[in-house]
Protein backbone atom coordinates (compact mmCIF):
# COMPACT_ATOMS: atom_id res chain seq x y z
CA UNK A 1 0.00 0.00 0.00
CA UNK A 2 0.82 3.69 -0.27
CA UNK A 3 1.34 3.63 3.56
CA UNK A 4 3.80 1.02 3.98
CA UNK A 5 5.72 2.60 1.27
CA UNK A 6 5.89 5.87 2.85
CA UNK A 7 7.91 3.51 5.56
CA UNK A 8 10.81 1.89 3.45
CA UNK A 9 14.03 2.20 4.55
CA UNK A 10 16.86 2.37 1.97
CA UNK A 11 17.97 -1.03 3.10
CA UNK A 12 14.49 -2.52 3.10
CA UNK A 13 13.52 -1.19 -0.18
CA UNK A 14 17.18 -2.52 -1.53
CA UNK A 15 16.30 -5.82 -0.81
CA UNK A 16 12.89 -5.52 -2.02
CA UNK A 17 13.95 -4.76 -5.18
CA UNK A 18 15.83 -7.74 -5.27
CA UNK A 19 13.43 -10.47 -4.96
CA UNK A 20 10.97 -8.12 -7.07
CA UNK A 21 13.95 -8.35 -10.06
CA UNK A 22 14.78 -12.43 -9.14
CA UNK A 23 11.19 -12.92 -9.87
CA UNK A 24 10.23 -10.65 -12.33
CA UNK A 25 13.08 -10.19 -14.58
CA UNK A 26 13.18 -13.80 -16.22
CA UNK A 27 9.61 -13.55 -17.02
CA UNK A 28 8.34 -10.15 -18.13
CA UNK A 29 11.62 -7.49 -17.52
CA UNK A 30 9.04 -4.59 -18.49
CA UNK A 31 7.56 -5.57 -15.43
CA UNK A 32 10.20 -4.62 -13.25
CA UNK A 33 9.88 -1.19 -14.78
CA UNK A 34 6.53 -0.59 -13.43
CA UNK A 35 6.86 -1.69 -10.14
CA UNK A 36 10.07 0.44 -9.82
CA UNK A 37 7.21 3.29 -11.23
CA UNK A 38 4.41 2.37 -8.59
CA UNK A 39 7.41 2.45 -6.02
CA UNK A 40 7.94 6.52 -6.97
CA UNK A 41 3.85 7.15 -7.52
CA UNK A 42 2.94 5.24 -4.62
CA UNK A 43 5.84 7.37 -2.02
CA UNK A 44 3.65 10.52 -3.47
CA UNK A 45 0.25 8.95 -2.67
CA UNK A 46 -0.32 10.19 0.37
CA UNK A 47 0.40 13.48 -0.59
CA UNK A 48 -2.07 13.85 -2.84
CA UNK A 49 -4.69 12.04 -1.19
CA UNK A 50 -4.33 14.94 1.56
CA UNK A 51 -4.10 17.81 -1.07
CA UNK A 52 -7.28 16.36 -2.73
CA UNK A 53 -9.25 16.00 0.46
CA UNK A 54 -8.14 19.88 1.72
CA UNK A 55 -9.24 20.63 -1.55
CA UNK A 56 -12.75 19.54 -1.05
CA UNK A 57 -13.40 20.41 2.17
CA UNK A 58 -12.33 23.95 1.85
CA UNK A 59 -14.21 24.25 -1.63
CA UNK A 60 -17.38 22.88 -0.07
CA UNK A 61 -16.78 19.74 -2.14
CA UNK A 62 -18.01 16.35 -1.44
CA UNK A 63 -15.40 15.00 0.56
CA UNK A 64 -17.84 13.23 3.21
CA UNK A 65 -19.34 11.46 0.39
CA UNK A 66 -16.74 10.82 -1.54
CA UNK A 67 -15.10 6.93 -2.03
CA UNK A 68 -11.94 7.01 -3.89
CA UNK A 69 -10.20 4.07 -5.85
CA UNK A 70 -6.50 4.31 -6.04
CA UNK A 71 -4.43 4.02 -8.80
CA UNK A 72 -0.82 3.70 -7.37
CA UNK A 73 1.09 1.36 -6.89
CA UNK A 74 0.45 0.48 -10.56
CA UNK A 75 2.92 -2.54 -9.67
CA UNK A 76 0.37 -4.37 -7.48
CA UNK A 77 -1.48 -4.70 -11.27
CA UNK A 78 1.23 -7.07 -12.73
CA UNK A 79 0.80 -10.86 -13.26
CA UNK A 80 -1.38 -12.72 -14.99
CA UNK A 81 -4.18 -11.45 -16.86
CA UNK A 82 -8.18 -11.75 -14.70
CA UNK A 83 -10.22 -13.76 -16.52
CA UNK A 84 -11.64 -12.10 -19.50
CA UNK A 85 -14.94 -13.34 -21.97
CA UNK A 86 -15.40 -13.17 -25.70
CA UNK A 87 -17.25 -10.40 -26.58
CA UNK A 88 -20.26 -11.48 -28.65
CA UNK A 89 -22.94 -9.51 -30.43
CA UNK A 90 -26.27 -9.71 -29.13
CA UNK A 91 -27.60 -6.50 -31.09
CA UNK A 92 -26.99 -3.75 -33.09
CA UNK A 93 -27.99 0.04 -34.56
CA UNK A 94 -27.63 1.98 -37.34
CA UNK A 95 -27.42 5.75 -38.08
CA UNK A 96 -28.47 6.68 -41.65
CA UNK A 97 -26.33 9.70 -43.34
CA UNK A 98 -29.15 12.24 -41.64
CA UNK A 99 -27.83 10.72 -38.24
CA UNK A 100 -31.29 8.90 -38.15
CA UNK A 101 -31.41 5.73 -35.74
CA UNK A 102 -32.85 2.40 -37.35
CA UNK A 103 -32.31 -0.63 -35.47
CA UNK A 104 -30.44 -3.02 -38.12
CA UNK A 105 -27.55 -2.72 -40.12
CA UNK A 106 -28.16 -0.84 -42.94
CA UNK A 107 -25.17 1.25 -42.07
CA UNK A 108 -22.73 -1.57 -42.29
CA UNK A 109 -19.59 -1.58 -44.45
CA UNK A 110 -16.99 -3.24 -46.16
CA UNK A 111 -13.27 -2.74 -45.90
CA UNK A 112 -12.00 -2.46 -49.77
CA UNK A 113 -8.23 -1.19 -49.99
CA UNK A 114 -7.98 1.90 -51.09
CA UNK A 115 -5.08 3.78 -53.31
CA UNK A 116 -1.88 5.30 -51.86
CA UNK A 117 -0.48 8.70 -52.57
CA UNK A 118 -4.53 10.46 -51.71
CA UNK A 119 -4.87 13.58 -50.37
CA UNK A 120 -6.90 13.11 -46.83
CA UNK A 121 -7.28 16.99 -46.90
CA UNK A 122 -9.17 16.69 -50.33
CA UNK A 123 -13.11 17.53 -49.36
CA UNK A 124 -12.60 18.93 -46.38
CA UNK A 125 -14.35 21.98 -47.28
CA UNK A 126 -17.15 20.24 -47.90
CA UNK A 127 -17.39 17.48 -44.53
CA UNK A 128 -20.59 16.92 -43.63
CA UNK A 129 -20.21 16.86 -39.66
CA UNK A 130 -21.76 15.04 -37.08
CA UNK A 131 -22.85 17.95 -34.39
CA UNK A 132 -22.46 16.02 -31.16
CA UNK A 133 -22.78 19.58 -29.05
CA UNK A 134 -26.02 17.74 -27.94
CA UNK A 135 -25.64 14.64 -25.14
CA UNK A 136 -27.60 12.18 -26.77
CA UNK A 137 -27.15 9.84 -23.04
CA UNK A 138 -27.51 6.26 -23.55
CA UNK A 139 -30.30 6.63 -25.58
CA UNK A 140 -29.59 4.65 -29.09
CA UNK A 141 -27.95 2.07 -26.89
CA UNK A 142 -30.86 1.42 -24.21
CA UNK A 143 -33.67 1.44 -27.56
CA UNK A 144 -31.11 -1.34 -29.18
CA UNK A 145 -31.17 -3.42 -25.40
CA UNK A 146 -35.37 -2.95 -25.25
CA UNK A 147 -35.47 -4.36 -29.02
CA UNK A 148 -33.57 -7.45 -27.92
CA UNK A 149 -35.52 -7.59 -24.11
CA UNK A 150 -38.97 -7.35 -26.40
CA UNK A 151 -38.02 -10.54 -28.66
CA UNK A 152 -36.38 -12.50 -26.25
CA UNK A 153 -38.99 -11.69 -23.27
CA UNK A 154 -35.80 -11.45 -20.74
CA UNK A 155 -33.75 -9.09 -19.23
CA UNK A 156 -30.27 -9.00 -20.35
CA UNK A 157 -27.77 -10.24 -17.47
CA UNK A 158 -24.70 -7.34 -16.97
CA UNK A 159 -23.55 -5.49 -14.26
CA UNK A 160 -23.11 -2.45 -15.94
CA UNK A 161 -24.34 -0.92 -19.31
CA UNK A 162 -22.15 2.00 -21.22
CA UNK A 163 -20.25 2.56 -23.94
CA UNK A 164 -16.85 1.34 -25.39
CA UNK A 165 -15.07 4.69 -24.85
CA UNK A 166 -15.98 4.56 -21.33
CA UNK A 167 -14.50 1.37 -20.90
CA UNK A 168 -11.64 2.32 -23.15
CA UNK A 169 -10.69 5.17 -20.87
CA UNK A 170 -11.04 2.35 -17.66
CA UNK A 171 -8.61 0.33 -19.01
CA UNK A 172 -6.02 3.15 -20.06
CA UNK A 173 -6.20 4.89 -16.95
CA UNK A 174 -3.11 3.65 -15.24
CA UNK A 175 -0.84 4.63 -18.45
CA UNK A 176 -2.59 7.77 -19.70
CA UNK A 177 -1.50 10.29 -16.89
CA UNK A 178 -2.38 13.21 -18.38
CA UNK A 179 -5.96 13.05 -19.80
CA UNK A 180 -8.62 12.96 -17.53
CA UNK A 181 -12.38 11.48 -17.30
CA UNK A 182 -15.84 12.16 -15.79
CA UNK A 183 -18.56 10.06 -15.77
CA UNK A 184 -22.34 9.67 -14.84
CA UNK A 185 -23.49 6.48 -13.72
CA UNK A 186 -26.93 5.30 -11.93
CA UNK A 187 -27.73 2.29 -10.22
CA UNK A 188 -31.16 0.60 -11.48
CA UNK A 189 -31.99 -2.91 -11.33
CA UNK A 190 -29.19 -4.47 -10.25
CA UNK A 191 -26.90 -2.71 -12.76
CA UNK A 192 -24.64 0.31 -13.37
CA UNK A 193 -25.46 2.67 -16.31
CA UNK A 194 -22.97 4.63 -17.21
CA UNK A 195 -22.42 7.89 -19.94
CA UNK A 196 -19.80 10.41 -20.32
CA UNK A 197 -20.64 14.06 -18.48
CA UNK A 198 -21.01 15.51 -21.61
CA UNK A 199 -20.03 19.06 -19.44
CA UNK A 200 -16.89 17.73 -18.91
CA UNK A 201 -16.91 16.68 -22.90
CA UNK A 202 -17.47 20.00 -24.12
CA UNK A 203 -14.96 21.62 -21.45
CA UNK A 204 -12.19 19.61 -22.12
CA UNK A 205 -12.56 19.87 -26.35
CA UNK A 206 -12.55 23.68 -26.02
CA UNK A 207 -9.31 23.41 -23.93
CA UNK A 208 -7.38 21.30 -26.54
CA UNK A 209 -8.70 23.95 -28.98
CA UNK A 210 -6.90 26.16 -27.05
CA UNK A 211 -3.94 24.38 -27.03
CA UNK A 212 -3.04 24.17 -30.71
CA UNK A 213 0.73 23.33 -30.86
CA UNK A 214 2.20 25.42 -33.01
CA UNK A 215 3.38 24.76 -36.54
CA UNK A 216 0.71 21.48 -36.77
CA UNK A 217 -2.52 21.23 -38.89
CA UNK A 218 -5.62 21.97 -37.19
CA UNK A 219 -7.08 19.66 -34.71
CA UNK A 220 -10.32 20.15 -36.98
CA UNK A 221 -8.40 18.78 -39.91
CA UNK A 222 -6.36 16.15 -38.47
CA UNK A 223 -9.58 14.71 -37.40
CA UNK A 224 -11.22 15.10 -40.48
CA UNK A 225 -8.17 12.51 -42.26
CA UNK A 226 -9.23 10.04 -40.09
CA UNK A 227 -12.72 10.38 -41.74
CA UNK A 228 -11.83 10.81 -44.99
CA UNK A 229 -9.41 7.25 -44.70
CA UNK A 230 -12.93 5.19 -43.20
CA UNK A 231 -14.35 6.86 -46.80
CA UNK A 232 -11.70 5.76 -49.22
CA UNK A 233 -10.91 2.46 -47.27
CA UNK A 234 -14.69 1.34 -47.19
CA UNK A 235 -17.58 0.14 -49.64
CA UNK A 236 -21.56 0.12 -48.54
CA UNK A 237 -21.60 -3.37 -49.95
CA UNK A 238 -19.41 -6.57 -50.64
CA UNK A 239 -17.45 -6.12 -53.12
CA UNK A 240 -19.25 -8.21 -56.20
CA UNK A 241 -22.56 -5.93 -55.42
CA UNK A 242 -20.46 -2.25 -55.44
CA UNK A 243 -20.38 -0.93 -58.71
CA UNK A 244 -16.46 -0.73 -60.05
CA UNK A 245 -17.25 3.61 -60.64
CA UNK A 246 -17.89 3.91 -57.12
CA UNK A 247 -14.76 1.65 -55.94
CA UNK A 248 -12.53 4.01 -57.90
CA UNK A 249 -14.34 7.56 -57.23
CA UNK A 250 -13.86 6.73 -53.22
CA UNK A 251 -11.56 10.07 -53.24
CA UNK A 252 -14.37 12.46 -54.21
CA UNK A 253 -16.96 10.74 -52.49
CA UNK A 254 -18.79 12.92 -49.78
CA UNK A 255 -17.48 12.82 -46.32
CA UNK A 256 -19.57 11.99 -43.89
CA UNK A 257 -19.70 10.76 -39.92
CA UNK A 258 -23.44 11.02 -39.50
CA UNK A 259 -23.67 7.64 -40.63
CA UNK A 260 -22.33 4.95 -38.24
CA UNK A 261 -22.89 1.04 -37.69
CA UNK A 262 -22.69 0.44 -34.06
CA UNK A 263 -22.17 -3.53 -32.47
CA UNK A 264 -23.72 -4.27 -29.34
CA UNK A 265 -21.56 -6.91 -27.64
CA UNK A 266 -21.91 -8.70 -23.69
CA UNK A 267 -18.53 -9.67 -22.31
CA UNK A 268 -16.80 -9.53 -19.12
CA UNK A 269 -13.51 -8.60 -17.20
CA UNK A 270 -12.64 -10.48 -13.97
CA UNK A 271 -16.28 -10.98 -12.19
CA UNK A 272 -18.11 -7.96 -13.47
CA UNK A 273 -20.21 -9.08 -16.43
CA UNK A 274 -20.35 -6.31 -19.00
CA UNK A 275 -22.43 -4.37 -21.81
CA UNK A 276 -20.95 -2.33 -24.41
CA UNK A 277 -21.83 -0.05 -27.69
CA UNK A 278 -19.51 0.78 -30.12
CA UNK A 279 -18.77 2.11 -33.43
CA UNK A 280 -17.45 -0.49 -35.54
CA UNK A 281 -15.76 0.73 -39.18
CA UNK A 282 -16.19 -2.41 -41.17
CA UNK A 283 -16.18 -5.70 -42.34
CA UNK A 284 -13.97 -7.88 -44.47
CA UNK A 285 -15.30 -7.97 -48.12
CA UNK A 286 -15.84 -11.14 -49.20
CA UNK A 287 -14.35 -11.48 -53.02
CA UNK A 288 -16.26 -14.24 -55.37
CA UNK A 289 -13.55 -13.57 -57.96
CA UNK A 290 -10.02 -12.34 -59.00
CA UNK A 291 -10.49 -8.70 -58.48
CA UNK A 292 -7.78 -8.33 -61.21
CA UNK A 293 -9.89 -9.25 -64.23
CA UNK A 294 -11.60 -6.21 -63.22
CA UNK A 295 -9.77 -3.77 -61.45
CA UNK A 296 -6.21 -4.14 -63.45
CA UNK A 297 -4.93 -1.09 -62.06
CA UNK A 298 -5.23 -2.10 -58.25
CA UNK A 299 -1.71 -3.89 -56.96
CA UNK A 300 -3.24 -4.77 -53.48
CA UNK A 301 -6.79 -5.85 -53.30
CA UNK A 302 -9.36 -6.88 -50.44
CA UNK A 303 -8.12 -10.09 -47.97
CA UNK A 304 -10.61 -12.84 -48.57
CA UNK A 305 -12.57 -13.19 -45.56
CA UNK A 306 -16.30 -13.91 -44.59
CA UNK A 307 -19.49 -11.54 -44.15
CA UNK A 308 -20.88 -10.91 -41.00
CA UNK A 309 -22.57 -14.18 -39.68
CA UNK A 310 -26.42 -14.69 -39.51
CA UNK A 311 -26.04 -16.33 -36.03
CA UNK A 312 -25.77 -13.89 -33.01
CA UNK A 313 -23.02 -14.39 -31.05
CA UNK A 314 -20.03 -15.59 -33.45
CA UNK A 315 -17.01 -14.14 -34.27
CA UNK A 316 -17.57 -11.53 -36.35
CA UNK A 317 -14.30 -10.36 -39.09
CA UNK A 318 -14.48 -6.88 -37.90
CA UNK A 319 -11.89 -4.54 -38.90
CA UNK A 320 -10.63 -1.49 -36.93
CA UNK A 321 -9.50 1.87 -39.61
CA UNK A 322 -7.33 4.43 -37.89
CA UNK A 323 -4.61 6.80 -39.64
CA UNK A 324 -1.60 8.09 -37.79
CA UNK A 325 1.58 9.59 -39.07
CA UNK A 326 4.17 7.60 -40.80
CA UNK A 327 7.22 6.48 -38.47
CA UNK A 328 10.33 8.18 -39.56
CA UNK A 329 12.56 7.58 -36.40
CA UNK A 330 12.88 5.98 -32.84
CA UNK A 331 10.65 9.04 -31.61
CA UNK A 332 7.81 8.56 -34.22
CA UNK A 333 8.43 4.66 -33.03
CA UNK A 334 7.73 5.45 -29.27
CA UNK A 335 4.83 7.04 -30.05
CA UNK A 336 3.00 4.62 -32.52
CA UNK A 337 3.92 1.89 -29.43
CA UNK A 338 2.03 4.43 -27.20
CA UNK A 339 -0.90 4.41 -29.15
CA UNK A 340 -1.34 0.87 -30.15
CA UNK A 341 -2.31 0.82 -26.44
CA UNK A 342 -5.74 2.60 -27.13
CA UNK A 343 -5.93 0.52 -30.80
CA UNK A 344 -5.64 -2.49 -28.54
CA UNK A 345 -8.30 -1.58 -25.83
CA UNK A 346 -10.90 -0.70 -28.69
CA UNK A 347 -10.57 -3.53 -30.84
CA UNK A 348 -10.20 -6.10 -27.29
CA UNK A 349 -13.42 -4.52 -26.20
CA UNK A 350 -15.85 -5.11 -29.04
CA UNK A 351 -13.85 -8.56 -30.22
CA UNK A 352 -12.67 -6.92 -33.65
CA UNK A 353 -9.55 -8.92 -34.57
CA UNK A 354 -7.97 -6.54 -36.91
CA UNK A 355 -6.76 -3.06 -37.22
CA UNK A 356 -5.47 -1.56 -40.34
CA UNK A 357 -3.54 1.72 -39.84
CA UNK A 358 -2.90 3.98 -42.57
CA UNK A 359 0.42 5.85 -42.38
CA UNK A 360 0.43 9.60 -43.65
CA UNK A 361 2.97 12.46 -43.85
CA UNK A 362 2.86 15.35 -41.92
CA UNK A 363 0.61 17.26 -44.11
CA UNK A 364 -1.97 14.40 -44.82
CA UNK A 365 -1.14 12.20 -47.86
CA UNK A 366 -1.93 8.32 -47.40
CA UNK A 367 1.34 6.99 -47.97
CA UNK A 368 1.16 3.13 -46.19
CA UNK A 369 -1.06 0.29 -44.95
CA UNK A 370 -0.59 -1.87 -42.26
CA UNK A 371 -2.60 -4.66 -41.28
CA UNK A 372 -2.11 -5.54 -36.85
CA UNK A 373 -4.08 -8.51 -35.71
CA UNK A 374 -5.42 -7.58 -32.22
CA UNK A 375 -4.39 -10.19 -29.93
CA UNK A 376 -0.63 -10.02 -31.42
CA UNK A 377 -0.20 -6.14 -30.27
CA UNK A 378 0.51 -6.95 -26.24
CA UNK A 379 3.35 -9.20 -27.49
CA UNK A 380 4.62 -6.90 -29.58
CA UNK A 381 4.71 -4.07 -27.18
CA UNK A 382 6.15 -6.41 -24.40
CA UNK A 383 9.41 -7.57 -26.73
CA UNK A 384 10.50 -3.86 -26.68
CA UNK A 385 12.75 -2.61 -24.07
CA UNK A 386 10.89 -0.62 -21.53
CA UNK A 387 7.69 -0.95 -22.56
CA UNK A 388 5.34 1.72 -21.88
CA UNK A 389 2.22 -0.56 -21.29
CA UNK A 390 1.00 -3.59 -20.54
CA UNK A 391 -1.90 -5.15 -21.48
CA UNK A 392 -2.14 -7.51 -18.41
CA UNK A 393 -2.02 -4.85 -16.15
CA UNK A 394 -4.71 -2.44 -18.40
CA UNK A 395 -7.18 -5.83 -17.66
CA UNK A 396 -6.54 -6.10 -13.81
CA UNK A 397 -6.74 -2.56 -13.43
CA UNK A 398 -9.91 -2.54 -14.52
CA UNK A 399 -11.40 -6.03 -13.14
CA UNK A 400 -10.15 -4.37 -9.87
CA UNK A 401 -11.80 -1.27 -10.37
CA UNK A 402 -15.28 -2.45 -12.08
CA UNK A 403 -15.77 -4.72 -9.13
CA UNK A 404 -14.84 -2.00 -6.17
CA UNK A 405 -16.98 0.12 -8.54
CA UNK A 406 -20.16 -2.47 -8.48
CA UNK A 407 -19.76 -2.52 -4.66
CA UNK A 408 -19.74 1.38 -4.16
CA UNK A 409 -22.13 2.39 -6.25
CA UNK A 410 -25.18 0.59 -4.16
CA UNK A 411 -28.04 2.63 -4.37
CA UNK A 412 -30.34 5.10 -6.67
CA UNK A 413 -29.17 8.64 -7.27
CA UNK A 414 -26.50 10.04 -10.20
CA UNK A 415 -23.40 9.58 -9.37
CA UNK A 416 -19.93 10.89 -10.52
CA UNK A 417 -17.00 8.78 -11.64
CA UNK A 418 -13.61 11.26 -12.13
CA UNK A 419 -10.65 11.32 -12.55
CA UNK A 420 -8.78 14.65 -12.95
CA UNK A 421 -5.16 14.88 -14.88
CA UNK A 422 -2.29 13.05 -13.09
CA UNK A 423 -4.27 12.31 -10.12
CA UNK A 424 -3.14 8.96 -8.45
CA UNK A 425 -7.03 8.51 -7.45
CA UNK A 426 -10.25 7.63 -9.02
CA UNK A 427 -12.85 9.67 -7.01
CA UNK A 428 -17.04 8.69 -7.08
CA UNK A 429 -19.34 10.56 -5.50
CA UNK A 430 -23.28 11.72 -5.47
CA UNK A 431 -24.23 14.33 -7.74
CA UNK A 432 -28.17 13.83 -7.24
CA UNK A 433 -29.49 11.86 -4.54
CA UNK A 434 -32.63 10.40 -5.69
CA UNK A 435 -33.53 9.13 -9.61
CA UNK A 436 -31.21 8.19 -12.64
CA UNK A 437 -31.49 12.17 -13.92
CA UNK A 438 -31.21 11.32 -17.84
CA UNK A 439 -28.97 8.59 -18.05
CA UNK A 440 -32.21 6.60 -18.39
CA UNK A 441 -34.95 7.64 -20.96
CA UNK A 442 -38.87 7.02 -19.56
CA UNK A 443 -39.44 4.69 -22.52
CA UNK A 444 -36.77 2.62 -21.30
CA UNK A 445 -37.65 2.65 -17.39
CA UNK A 446 -41.13 1.86 -18.24
CA UNK A 447 -40.27 -1.22 -20.70
CA UNK A 448 -37.87 -2.44 -17.71
CA UNK A 449 -41.16 -1.86 -15.03
CA UNK A 450 -43.43 -4.17 -17.80
CA UNK A 451 -40.97 -6.67 -18.12
CA UNK A 452 -40.70 -6.95 -14.31
CA UNK A 453 -43.90 -7.22 -14.23
CA UNK A 454 -44.46 -10.19 -17.22
CA UNK A 455 -46.02 -8.08 -19.41
CA UNK A 456 -43.44 -8.17 -22.07
CA UNK A 457 -44.92 -10.66 -24.36
CA UNK A 458 -48.52 -8.95 -24.28
CA UNK A 459 -46.71 -5.00 -24.35
CA UNK A 460 -43.92 -5.28 -25.98
CA UNK A 461 -45.00 -4.41 -29.29
CA UNK A 462 -46.70 -1.93 -27.94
Amino acid sequence: SATALNTLTPRNLAALLYLVQTRWLLTDPSLVFFFLQGIVDGLLHNHFIAIATRSQKTCGGPAMMTANFSIQPIGRFAGASQPVKRPKEFACFSYDKNHELRLDDSSLKWYYTPQMGVDLSKGFNTFQKQDDSKDEHLESLLKAIMAHEQETGQKIDANIITWRGMMTKIMGTLFEQFDGFEMNATLYQDCIFIEENHEYKMNSRRNEGQRQRRGGPPQALMQFWGYKFETLATIPATWHETPRDYIENRDNQVVNNKEQYCSVVRTGIGKTTLCLGGEVDASKSPLLSNPFSRHPHLTTAATVWDSKPEEKGAPINWVELKTTAEIRNQGDMEAFHRKLMKYWIQSFLLGVPKIIVGFRTRDGVLVNINEIETHRIPETVNARPNAKWNADMCVNFAADFLKWLTRTINDEGVWRISRRPQSPIIEVYKVEGTGHGDILSDEFKNWRIKLALGLSRETGAD
